[in-house]
């Protein structure tokens, strides 16, 4: 097996200059190679003669060269190659751009399977760039690859074969055959054969079905591992004798059952000798900060101190206010700190955390920057994870010593992706929303009716309310940026006209964006024209419609969260989804959104529709991708994934024992680190 860990460009064929563009698709070895899965298939089992392929499409022909022209190189260093074929009864062209390795392949007399795009008339008809295999090719259902610049489909496919060729000497297995027997699985070897080149549409369905099971199986050992690898001693263990009673009792309203629950689990929790790893995942608006709150006084009253790292500044600003409001009056001391504080106030809060004069520090990166030291810092809290790249979140938690972590996502997840994503942390989960919160009625309507619902808007605002529109911001480019200053402009002197508006986005400074929320939030601004940048955190009780410009842009998840910014106080509240697109699909995204606030309902939607690919957009959750897998289509393969792992670390826990030591190897490349030490 040491053969396929050699580097790429000594597998024969391969070479240093092909060497390098196969690095750029993150090849490095021919065990990479045989694990770079095709996106597609060009399936020669069925083809067409000449006289009835179809112009302008793509067309498979079986054809003879009978003649090779000189290749000619035309301005701007392009080549053209040429070759009249047949197929027994019409004539036609190929054509060949930039290609003459591929074109020197093909040989005069010599018959040959073509897929490629037919053009041309009745009277002369000519094939460009096609995918060919020679006719005697016995396997004809053949693979199509990601690429770069300077690789060919065949030429990854020449090389497949080689790198497979070396597999086949001395194939290897992860699985006991008493797994592979329990879970229908073929041999990896013969998976790994029918993925690239199957003998059928079955046999490559086997293949890939193998293939997902063996991904699935090692993202679940490597996050029971890692979770086995926190469960190591802390010096945080909390006193269990801290009455977090006394502080729930203070606060301006009674906790929901599901509140309480993920209280007492994370207290438990806390006065543990491992360190605690909980996911707090709630709905919007659920009451999550209330039950950080009641972590971060356990933590207070036994003597350390908490950090809560939320990503941007307005969101940091939200919990410190409510923070605040929540402890001191038991006598925790809290604290802001983000990058927009002046360099002198940084300082004296810097002071004060290192003297332990503050107990809970709350802010965006800034608080894990190397010049702020921590006196005994216990409890790490990360609100909205996935926007955090992992670096920060591992430089938060060495700020102490082996923390406890707990993680709170407004981003209603299917339990089943939580289980993926978050598959090393504890879950607790808030389903209800507080008492006296009314679900957000939600209305889809197209262009047609924007004066109508402006007129709603109106009203709301005549009584005293306030409003959001949202436009649709994917990237803050200056044309965007233009139109969305456009739109709050027209709307200024239209919709809105003699109605207090102000515009906030992304391309504000941290400055500007506090003082533009300070205002909205004190009811000098009736109207806040937005972008995403509202999308978590911003809580403004007395805000109760919200319209959303081409709501067609947005994700049903991400549709969800920016409704959750509405309906936070005792009004009546509503959303109005303005679309064009009447399209079957977005037609029933809007249906879905109108007939539940349920985020878990929402985010299941969500996640068949879009794919776990896109489900966080930017994910940077830190896991390994999935190359096979498809977590929406393949849930019940997941789930027997997690049995099957879980079955073999009760028997093994490290897997040290020899039938598993492939699988743990397999296992450590697919993590790419020493997950277990």
């Amino acid at each position: 097996m040491a053969d396929l860990f050699t580097d790429i460009e000594y597998l024969k064929g391969v070479g240093k200059a092909r060497g390098e563009k196969y690095r750029k698709l993150g090849i490095t070895t021919p065990y990479e190679l045989i694990y770079h899965i095709p996106r597609s298939y060009l399936d020669f089992r069925v083809h067409v003669p000449v006289c009835q392929a179809k112009l302008g499409e793509y067309n498979v022909l079986k054809l003879t060269i009978f003649r090779k022209m000189p290749p000619q190189r035309i301005r701007g260093g392009m080549v053209i190659c040429k070759a009249a074929a047949t197929d027994g009864t019409d004539d036609i062209l190929i054509v060949i751009y930039n290609n003459v390795y591929g074109f020197n392949a093909l040989k005069e007399n010599e018959t040959y399977y073509m897929y490629g795009k037919v053009s041309g008339n009745f009277l002369r008809k000519e094939i460009s760039a096609p995918v060919f295999i020679s006719a005697n090719e016995k396997v004809l259902i053949q693979p199509v690859y990601p690429l770069t610049q300077g690789l060919s489909v065949n030429m990854v496919r020449t090389n497949m074969r080689q790198a497979l060729s070396i597999m086949k000497e001395k194939p290897f297995e992860t699985l006991q055959p008493g797994i592979m027997q329990k879970y229908g699985l073929c041999p990896l070897d013969w998976a790994l054969e029918n993925i690239h080149f199957p003998e059928s549409d079955a046999a490559s369905e086997r293949a890939r079905e193998r293939l997902a099971f063996d991904e699935l199986l090692k993202l679940q050992i490597g996050m029971a591992l890692m979770k086995t690898r926190t469960r190591r001693e802390t010096a945080c263990r909390m006193d269990s004798s801290v009455d977090y009673g006394k502080f729930t009792g203070t606060l301006p309203f009674e906790m929901t059952d599901d509140q309480k629950k993920a209280v007492r689990e994370i207290a438990a929790d806390l006065c543990r000798d491992v360190p605690m790893n909980r996911l707090l995942q709630g709905d919007v608006g659920s009451g999550k900060t209330a039950v950080a709150a009641a972590a971060c006084y356990i933590a207070a009253k036994s003597g350390f101190q908490s950090a809560l790292m939320a990503p941007t500044e307005i969101l940091a600003s939200q919990h410190f206010r409510t923070l605040s409001e929540f402890l001191e009056p038991s006598g925790v001391r809290v604290c802001l700190l983000t990058g927009s504080l002046t360099a002198k106030k940084k300082a004296e809060i810097r002071g004060k955390i290192a003297a332990g004069e503050i107990d809970v520090v709350v802010g965006t990166h800034a608080i894990i920057q190397k010049d702020v030291e921590y006196r005994s810092l216990g409890l790490v809290i990360t609100d909205e994870q996935h926007r955090f790249g992992v670096a920060q979140r591992a430089a938060l938690a060495e700020k102490g010593s082996s923390p406890h972590k707990l993680v709170m996502s407004a981003t209603p997840i299917p339990r089943t992706l939580a289980l993926m994503i978050y598959g090393d942390l504890d879950i607790s989960a808030i389903t209800q929303l507080p008492k006296g919160r009314q679900p957000v009625k939600t209305y889809a309507v197209t262009g047609k009716l924007r004066s109508r619902a402006f007129g709603f808007v109106r009203k709301a605002l005549d009584e005293g309310r306030q409003a959001y529109v949202v436009c649709p911001m994917i990237e803050e480019s200056e044309s965007e940026l233009f139109a969305v200053k456009t739109y709050a402009e027209n709307a200024a002197k239209g919709d809105l006209k003699g109605y207090t508006s102000a515009l906030l986005h992304g391309k504000m400074s941290a400055a500007e964006k506090d003082r533009t929320m300070k205002r909205f939030r004190e009811g000098e601004i009736q109207v806040l024209i937005c972008t995403t940048v509202v999308e978590v955190g911003v809580d403004v009780p007395n805000a109760a419609v919200m319209v959303i410009e081409n709501a067609e842009r947005f994700g049903l998840s991400q549709l969800h969260q920016l409704r959750g910014r509405v309906g936070r106080g005792q009004y009546e509240s509503s959303c109005i989804l303005i679309t064009d697109n009447t399209s079957d699909e977005c037609v029933k995204r809007m249906k879905i959104m109108s007939s539940t606030t349920d985020g878990f309902k929402i985010s299941e939607e969500d996640l068949k529709m879009r794919g776990p690919g896109d489900f966080f957009g930017n994910a940077q959750h830190g896991l390994p991708p999935l190359k096979i897998a498809d977590i929406a289509c393949n849930m019940e393969l997941m789930a027997k994934a997690q049995t099957c792992a879980r079955e073999m670390l009760e028997a093994d826990p490290e897997l040290t024992s020899p039938g598993n030591s492939a699988l743990k190897m397999d296992v450590l490349r697919f993590f790419d680190k020493d997950i277990v030490g």
